[in-house]
């Protein structure tokens, strides 16, 4: 049997990941300026620009501050120095046995983990220029901005009409939150009556070794449904690697996003419906690459998604054997396509192939009518060619290449041949939101194509006014957008009418203005501009970022989960950027390795086009804090106003991903759970009462048996397998609390 991972090597996957990065320039923040004598000279130092520090770590602080000083400073100017984070950019874009899945995964939008270096890196002083020039008479200039958004502090307000500066100001200590609703006017920061929601004992910052599962002292975990589970009595057990025929029977890896769906009033018993994101061939078929079909089925077959019956008896979660409703879900599962784009040339094969199955399912939804969304991600990594393949600026734009297949399925699996004349519009069947009835086990998932095809992270449903279905999204790519679809009419109506009220409505992009305002821009053939770019409105959804980019929509810093709170606020994860070179109002860090939450008020109970946000918590503000956290990824909100936070990415202290609960309300930040090395901690579901909550920990170790063997006790042989974990509170209270 061979080994997942290179087994002569006596350096573990981390050490040997940290040894291959290439230091990157460090970052220079732009924090305020006085200037007597250059007037507005924008010519000499850009508005907004940030320049990065010196490259050779060795320099002193004196050659920094010549060198500085003779290339952009000619007058009088303050210079100090700041402490600053460097990023640390390069992975390997092929498989190596120290690559971890995240980094072989997605070389655009996940090569961003591994944003930290060492505590002395992180330490190192680099200089900081600091510059200002005049601000406009009526709308503050691109520097003022910039130093507003850097300095955590909102312009004053300018006189405009019908224009309202929302306070952008975050919270000092555990929380960079600006608690209260987005009136537009100067809300409370915090009330000092509000009731704390969270009150339980922090996992403590460097409590974990990396070793072991932490969670704090008044609750207790309980991990169940691994990767390779069988979903019947009869069969087939877990040996590594399996079978293709084996997998397709059994629960599929990389545990991502999942909804619970209960089957009991009192909420003891379940359908779980699983995300299955990924697994690198290294972890699942023991080799590089395929070298047959059975091994592309099982690589296949691991994917997608698990519809799972559990319960919960004498205080344990299982699986239900033998469910009615239990089934897998996966590449090779025929599959429906409605909306704009069902029956289009665009997904039309001349191998006239049924669509099927669904990849990369990351985030997920819930619908008010029962139904599951999983979201496709990651797909152009699916695909690949190994003869002459140019691809169209179309292609390029949702990064189809020849040599970017992670997997190698298109050397025995045509389907994914980029080149293949039968199979030429293949990866325009991915992309897509896939809505599945998890009490309907013979019925077909369906693409739902009027939500657009784009790198979906998630998909949150909530409704708006008129009972019309809203869906926030987000595409997990640096610089792209954040979306938004609004039915036509009612879910109720539509669902009475058989119709779904995914099929008909309308795509908008999310444009952030810098005075904290912004609008969502329809993308719609009404628009002369897309009317001349696409042919009909398939075809727009079809390259759905093309779209947004013509509208103007603001590129993000890799939009992931979006929740929903009581209030109506809604809150977006933007993971990391260490590309981005420009800071802006909504992306206020160049780069951004750690990350940020964005948080914004819809008018007109989430149907408008019209919205204020601001700044939720920017996780370089948490560095060296008790609450410190790195690249947020999972987001959920309970009824009561707590808000889960899942981090997918190097920690500060090179500490694991974590789970953390904030207290809208107080404005505190607290530890609940700490992984195993190597892994994400991800999907987030909670029984009806919420005494339960379901978690997944996803790609423990990097699938290296080295650095962990989770769930099972460490022996260094035992491959680690994803699973569910259930948290609960031991007295009995509610989870969170």
């Amino acid at each position: 049997m061979a080994a997942p991972w290179n087994a002569s090597s006596t350096s573990s996957p981390g050490k040997r990941a940290r040894r291959n990065r290439r230091r990157a320039a460090p970052s220079c923040r732009i924090i305020s300026a006085t200037n007597s004598s250059w007037g507005n000279r924008s010519d000499i130092v850009p508005r907004g620009r940030v320049y990065p520090g010196p490259r050779d770590r060795r320099s002193s602080a004196r050659t920094c501050r010549r060198r500085r000083t003779r290339r952009y400073l000619r007058s009088s100017i303050r210079i100090r120095f700041a402490r600053t984070r460097t990023a640390w950019g390069r992975h390997s874009h092929r498989l190596r046995p120290s690559v971890s899945p995240h980094e072989f995964f997605n070389r655009d939008s996940q090569r961003d983990r591994g944003a930290f270096g060492s505590k002395d890196d992180r330490a190192r002083q680099s200089l900081t220029v600091v510059v200002n020039f005049p601000a406009a008479p009526a709308h503050p200039s691109q520097i003022d901005r910039c130093q507003a958004v850097l300095s955590r502090r909102s312009p004053p307000p300018k006189k405009a009409p019908s224009v309202k500066i929302p306070r952008r100001t975050l919270l000092k200590g555990s929380l960079a939150a600006a608690v209260g609703y987005l009136t537009g006017a100067a809300a409370p920061i915090a009330s000092s009556r509000a009731t704390p929601l969270v009150g339980f004992t922090p996992v403590p910052r460097t409590a974990s070794d990396g070793r072991t599962l932490l969670v704090a002292d008044e609750y207790e975990v309980q991990s169940f449904l691994p990767w390779g589970q069988p979903l019947e009595s009869d069969g087939p057990d877990f040996r590594w690697p399996p079978t293709g025929e084996a997998q397709a029977r059994q629960v599929g890896i990389g545990h991502d996003g999942m909804t619970f769906f209960p089957l009991s009033s009192d909420g003891r018993h379940g359908l779980l419906a699983l995300n299955h994101e990924f697994g690198i061939n290294p972890h699942v078929i023991g080799s590089r690459g395929p070298s047959n079909l059975d091994q592309v089925r099982t690589s296949q077959h691991a994917h997608g998604v698990s519809v799972l019956e559990i319960r919960e008896t004498n205080g344990a979660w299982d699986l239900v054997p033998d469910s009615p409703y239990a089934r897998r879900i996966h590449l090779n599962t025929e599959v429906d396509v409605s909306g704009p784009a069902a029956g289009h040339a665009l997904l039309a094969n001349r191998a006239a192939n049924p669509v099927m199955g669904t990849l990369n399912n990351c985030a997920n939804g819930q619908t008010p009518w029962g139904t599951y969304l999983t979201c496709e991600e990651n797909f152009n990594l699916y695909f690949g060619s190994r003869d002459r393949f140019d691809p169209s600026e179309r292609q390029q734009r949702y990064n189809l290449h020849p040599k970017g297949s992670h997997y190698g399925w298109h050397a025995f699996d045509p389907r994914f041949d980029l080149g293949h004349a039968d199979y030429a519009n293949e990866s325009n069947r991915f992309g897509w939101v896939v809505e599945i009835d998890p009490k309907a086990p013979d019925a077909k998932p369906v693409k739902r194509t009027a939500l657009g095809r784009f790198k979906h992270e998630g998909a949150t449903v909530v409704e708006g006014r008129d009972s019309r279905a809203v869906v926030y999204l987000g595409d997990d790519q640096r610089f792209e957008f954040v979306y938004k679809f609004v039915s036509r009419i009612g879910w109720r109506e539509a669902i009475a009418a058989g119709q779904s009220p995914l099929d008909d409505g309308t795509l908008y992009a999310a444009r952030f203005d810098e005075d904290g305002t912004g609008i969502w821009l329809p993308l719609s053939m009404d628009d002369p501009a897309l009317a001349e770019q696409f042919e009909d409105t398939a075809d727009l959804l079809v390259h759905a970022r093309l779209a947004a980019t013509t509208v103007g929509a603001t590129p993000m810093d890799r939009p992931e989960w979006v929740a929903v709170g009581p209030t109506g606020d809604v809150y977006c994860t933007l993971t990391n950027n260490t590309r981005r070179k420009e800071a802006n109002a909504a992306n206020p860090m160049a780069p951004n390795p750690n990350g940020s939450i964005l948080r914004w008020r819809d008018e007109d109970d989430h149907v408008g086009t019209r919205f204020s946000w601001d700044h939720f918590l920017i996780a370089d503000d948490l560095y060296q804090k008790e609450d410190s956290l790195g690249s947020p990824d999972g987001l959920w909100a309970d009824p009561e106003g707590r808000l889960f936070i899942c981090t997918d990415g190097d920690q500060f202290e090179d500490k694991p991903n974590q789970l953390l609960v904030a207290d809208t309300q107080t404005g505190r930040l607290s530890r609940l759970l700490v992984g195993v090395n190597g892994c994400e901690i991800t999907g987030l579901a909670a029984t009806p009462d919420q005494r339960t909550l379901f978690v997944n920990v996803q790609h423990p170790g990097n699938g290296d048996p080295k650095v962990t063997s989770f769930p099972a006790d460490d022996d260094g042989k035992t491959i680690p397998r994803d699973c569910t974990l259930a948290i609960r509170r031991k007295d009995g209270g509610i989870v969170g609390s």
